[in-house]
Formats: C-alpha cells, sequence, structure tokens
C-alpha cells in the first residue's frame, strides 16, 4: 500500500487549496512556530508573533508549494528570521485592551520554557519538528537545510541534548496547552482608562472577535495532541486520519539507524497491510463509527480518535482473529474482528507516549485460553521465556518468524504457581548485548522489569540495571508473584530496589529491604516497602511496611526512603527493626534509636510503629505514605 509522510496534504495548485492546508493544520502550524520563536518576546508578544507567522505564510496562487509542507517550510522561515530580526508588524492579528498568554503549566513545563530559552532558533526548530510533526531525523535535517540553517546536524544534536535533560518528557510537555498559542488566557490591562474610552473598547471587542475566531480555528485545526491539549481535532482533519490511503509507515530498517527507537520506527507487518477494506474498519473503529466494536481503553488512557493518520504496524490473520495494530504517536491501537463472523470486533488502545527499546519491544497480538502472542519489535534479535520463580532455571529459546511469537503460557489471574515472562535481546546494529525482561499484566504493551542491588560498602549509588544477571533473577524470584496486584493499572515498568540490608538481632542473619516501584504510563508512581528476613524463597516477598500511591519514593526524584515494620526474633521476642537509604544519619524508632541506616529496638507486641530517618543535617524524612508533621 502506499506510504504518506504525515500530514497528508492536498496537490498543489491553488490558493484555495493552499488556504485548505493551512486552516486544517492551523494548530499543528502555530505550534510549531510559537516553539521556533525568540522567547524573550514574552507570552502576548510570541502569541500573536505565531499566529501572524502562520497566516502570512499563505501563498500567492501558483507561487510554490501549496502542501503543507510547503507551508511548514514558510512557516520556518520566517520564525528563524523572527529571531535574527524584528518581525514586520501586521494589522492582524491584534488586540486591545487585553493580554494573551498561554495556559499555565506546572513544573515540568517550566523545565522545558527554561530549556527552549536555552537553546539556538535551530534546534528550538529541530525540536519542534520532532515533537509536533514526529519527523525523523533525516526529515527533520533536510528540513533546516532547506530554511537556510548551516549546520541542521548541530541543531539536532542540541534538541536531542534537551530531550535528554527533560528525561523523556519533552514529547508530553511541549504538546500541552501550555505551549500552545491556540489556547490562551486573556488578561485585562489598563481598565480606568479604558473606562472613559468606549471607543477604543469596542473597537477592541471586534478586534477580539476576529481573533477568537482566528484562536478557535487554531485550536480545532487539527494538531498532534490529544484531544483535552487542544480541543478535538476539526472534522476534516479526522476525516484524513480515518482515511486508510493516509496511513503511514516506517522504512523496513529504519531502526537501525535512529536515535528514537520506539514504535514510531516499526515497519509495516503481516499479510493483509495492504487489505484497505480492513485498514478501514479499524479505522473507523478508531474513530468511534462502529456501535458494535467494543472498545476498551487502558488506564490513563483516551479513547478520542487520532488527530492525524496512524502509522499501521500489523494487519494480519492471527487465532482466528483479523488483526490490525495501528500508533498514534501517543498510542497503540489494537482491532481484532473474528474470521468466522461470530461474534463482536474489539479494539484495544494503550498509551506508549514515552515508549523505549525496552517498552516499545512487544504488543499483544492475539490473547486467548491458550495464551498470548505478541509482535515483537524489529530490533529484538533473540527471544526466549523463563518463569521468575525458578531463577536458577535457564531461558527456554523461541522462535519468532516475521516478528510473531508462538502462544504463550500468561501469568495466572489467581494463585501463584509460576510466573513466566519474555526474555528479549536487542540487536547488536543498535546496542551491545542489551537483555531484558517483559511481564504480562493482561495490557497491550507487557511491563518492563528491572532491579537495583543493594548498596555495596562504601560503593556509590546503585541505578536500576536490566534484571537478567543472578541478583535480579533471585530478588524477582521473591517479589514475582505482587505484580499480580498492578493488574489494569496502566503500568509501564516496575523496579525492585534492595535498598538495605541489615544484620538482625538474636543472631538470626541479614533482611533485605526492597521498595517495589511500578511506573504507570500516566506518570503516576506506586510503591510497597517489604521486609524480606532470611529463610524464605521464591514466592514470598516478606512483610509489607510501608507503600503509597502517585509518589516520587523510590525513583530518581525519590531517593531517600525509610521503613519499619514488627518482627519477631526466633526465641519468640519482638522488635521493631528499621532502614533507612544509603542518605540516612539516624532512625528514630518506637521510642529508641541509632545512628546510621539501621536500628532494633526491642518492644511488646502492643508497640505501634513508628519511624522517622534523619539526614546528616538534621532534617527528616518519613515511610512512603506516613503523615509528616
Amino acid at each position: 500500500m502506499p506510504i504518506q509522510p504525515a500530514p497528508p496534504s492536498p496537490t498543489a495548485g491553488s490558493g484555495q487549496e493552499a488556504e485548505t492546508v493551512l486552516v486544517e493544520h492551523y494548530g499543528r502550524l502555530v505550534r510549531i512556530a510559537y516553539l521556533v520563536l525568540p522567547p524573550r518576546t514574552g507570552g502576548h508578544g510570541r502569541v500573536l508573533a505565531a499566529h501572524r507567522v502562520v497566516q502570512r505564510s499563505l501563498p500567492r496562487a501558483g507561487a510554490g508549494d501549496d502542501g503543507y509542507t510547503g507551508i511548514r517550510a514558510r512557516v520556518l522561515d520566517a520564525a528563524l528570521r523572527a529571531d535574527r530580526r524584528r518581525l514586520p508588524r501586521a494589522a492582524l492579528p491584534l488586540v486591545l485592551g487585553l493580554r494573551l498568554s498561554p495556559s499555565v503549566g506546572g513544573a515540568d513545563g517550566l523545565s522545558a520554557a527554561r530549556a527552549l530559552a536555552g537553546l539556538p532558533a535551530p534546534a528550538r526548530a529541530a525540536l519542534a519538528l520532532s515533537v509536533v510533526d514526529r519527523l525523523p531525523d533525516q526529515e527533520i535535517t533536510a528540513a533546516l537545510a532547506g530554511a537556510g540553517v548551516t549546520d541542521p546536524a548541530a541543531a539536532l544534536r542540541a534538541a536531542a541534548g534537551v530531550r535528554q535533560t527533560l528525561d523523556g518528557a519533552a514529547e508530553s510537555v511541549l504538546r500541552t496547552a501550555e505551549f500552545d498559542p491556540g489556547r490562551v488566557l486573556l488578561h485585562p490591562t489598563d481598565l480606568l482608562r479604558r473606562r472613559t474610552r468606549r471607543r477604543i473598547a469596542t473597537a477592541s471587542a471586534a478586534t477580539l472577535l476576529a481573533v477568537t475566531a482566528v484562536l478557535v480555528t487554531g485550536a480545532y485545526g487539527g494538531g498532534t495532541e490529544q484531544r483535552g491539549a487542544s480541543g478535538p481535532p476539526g472534522v476534516a482533519a479526522v476525516a484524513a486520519a480515518l482515511d486508510p490511503a493516509g496511513l503511514r509507515s516506517a522504512p523496513a530498517e529504519r531502526w537501525a539507524d535512529t536515535a528514537r527507537v520506539d514504535f514510531s520506527v516499526w515497519p509495516a507487518r503481516g499479510e493483509r497491510r495492504a487489505d484497505r477494506a480492513l485498514l478501514g474498519r479499524a479505522l473507523r473503529a478508531w474513530g468511534g463509527e462502529g456501535s458494535t466494536v467494543r472498545v476498551t481503553p487502558a488506564a490513563g488512557t483516551g479513547s478520542e480518535p487520532p488527530a492525524a493518520p496512524p502509522s499501521l504496524l500489523f494487519a494480519g490473520d492471527v487465532d482466528g482473529a483479523a488483526v490490525v495494530l495501528l500508533h498514534d504517536g501517543l498510542r497503540v491501537a489494537r482491532y481484532a474482528e473474528p474470521l468466522n463472523g461470530g461474534g463482536s470486533a474489539v479494539l484495544d488502545l494503550a498509551r506508549t507516549d514515552r515508549a523505549d527499546v525496552t517498552t516499545a519491544a512487544a504488543v499483544v497480538v492475539s490473547r486467548t485460553p491458550d495464551g498470548t502472542r505478541y509482535l515483537l519489535a524489529p530490533w529484538i534479535a533473540e527471544a526466549g521465556t523463563r518463569d521468575l520463580l525458578r531463577p536458577t532455571d535457564p531461558t527456554r529459546r523461541l522462535a519468532a518468524p516475521g516478528g510473531l511469537t508462538p502462544r504463550l503460557a500468561t501469568p495466572a489471574a489467581g494463585g501463584c504457581a509460576a510466573w513466566p515472562v519474555l526474555s528479549l535481546r536487542s540487536s547488536a546494529r543498535i546496542v551491545e548485548q542489551h537483555s531484558f525482561l517483559l511481564t504480562d499484566l493482561g495490557e497491550l504493551t507487557p511491563v518492563h522489569l528491572t532491579h537495583t542491588p543493594a548498596p555495596g560498602a562504601g560503593a556509590p549509588a546503585r541505578q536500576p540495571r536490566e534484571a537478567t544477571g543472578p541478583s535480579g533473577l533471585a530478588a524477582w524470584a521473591r517479589t514475582a508473584c505482587t505484580l499480580g496486584g498492578l493488574r489494569g493499572q496502566g503500568v509501564r515498568a516496575v523496579n525492585d530496589w534492595a535498598y538495605a540490608r541489615q544484620p538482625l538481632p538474636e543472631r538470626a542473619g541479614t533482611a533485605t529491604w526492597v521498595c517495589t516501584r511500578a511506573d504507570t504510563w500516566a506518570g503516576a508512581g506506586h510503591v510497597t516497602v517489604w521486609f524480606q528476613p532470611p529463610g524464605t524463597g521464591p514466592g514470598s516477598p516478606g512483610t509489607a511496611a510501608a507503600g503509597a500511591r502517585d509518589t516520587a519514593a523510590c525513583s530518581r526524584f525519590g531517593q531517600h526512603v525509610v521503613a519499619g515494620t514488627k518482627w519477631r526474633a526466633p526465641d519468640g521476642t519482638w522488635w521493631v527493626v528499621a532502614a533507612g537509604s544509603r542518605a540516612t544519619a539516624r532512625l528514630s524508632v518506637a521510642g529508641g534509636g541509632a545512628d546510621g541506616p539501621t536500628a532494633a529496638v526491642r518492644v511488646s507486641r502492643a508497640t505501634p510503629v513508628k519511624v522517622t530517618a534523619f539526614h546528616a543535617d538534621g532534617s527528616p524524612f518519613t515511610p512512603p505514605g506516613a503523615p509528616t508533621d
């Protein structure tokens, strides 16, 4: 089937066609202009300048490319020139008596704004093209070169540096209303003076109506963001997004030569990828046209139609169903209809906006009582399966012709006699010997499992690593059965952090304190802290000592953790035992205390557990979920 770049454009030729393209993609274009324009102009001036740049990009009839790419090139050129000299004033858009500013955001938006302000204009342009239009690197450098940028490669490297600084949040943050000049806040200016100038006020009202019409057109003109960031996409944009002729696909070998290894570089696979009728039914189901289609979005995932033509990942017959996998940059959609004509079609949706080489490595193609079948990413060189509860057993190799695995056992919803996981290894063409584990928690994308080993004496702070080595497998053998409680919560990755080891009283051996953190695609993190005494094996996670939902605890932004619990020694005496992470200087436990990161206090069975940890500077911190004074 023909593959078209996004967004699709009418054929060039007339001014009317160019106007249609501009209006349809107005929201996308003004966001690009806003991101490229110099931040020094301030919010009000930058908003108006973004609209001015886009409106002035409409070509005269027959004056060059009337398609989206040509208009975007003129927008880029004007926005880049604005960084070197002042934009010429125009009659419209003009606002009197009001100040405009984008919506107010949070800390992530502030960090992104600061990062943008520190970039040269070409790098801002590279970032805008990458985030808004999701262009591959080669197309970005070509677009920059066409706009007169002398060193597009340097601009691309600078943009990649900002992505790294923002810890992968650039995609989601820069698509919010905080960076959308099509959705603005209106603020009054000189109210007292305007009270005496009714003529100016009347003109302001008339002008505001004109500007509002422009802003509404921009907000509904078809951007790449989800509805809720800039409103629903326009009718024309939705129609284009649901046309099977507009489906996109990455070149077959794109994954091997890109800095962005995720679903955007999956090629289209499957024997029915040219079946327009099947693809059309899948797209119409995503557009809400199929009343008999059962739609199931994962937790935190929107079910609205795609705002631009999605990419085709797969179309083929699998386990008695015709299956189509699609990706719109933020979500993966799986459409399945029975081949025998019985039963209803289904559409499953899952967020993937921060996917990477591991979390974009597999998608569920079929789920039946006989097992689950996956489609593996093109960069997966070797696949296998293993049981987390048997850490010393070897991995069993799997054949996956065309990327399709055989039907594999899935973790049982009740009980925990076994916990099967996928063991995958990436191709040496992108990374050396990168093996990792994925587990099925009942959603489209399996969950990445990692492990942070216990601190060594004098060793620097450890970082999460793949759970494929002996220590990671031994750790997950104990906590594997707790994963069942995370089903249906939109989980992206789970890390087991052994943050402390504690010699127990009465020479009872050494306990391990583990913080299990589940990160969701929506950004929330759920943690449970486990106390694991010696002498227990696989399937025994220990005692849950603390826990919290939607917290930074046990992440790179919450590296200080402490917990305590009651423990009964072999001789029958009761103790409150507690442990803090490596920065703990002192512990206060059940009326007693100790210097250092661990403490044990003999107590009665009825003594409540209360633990506070202190840093070297005296500042306190408490267990996750515990109230702070």
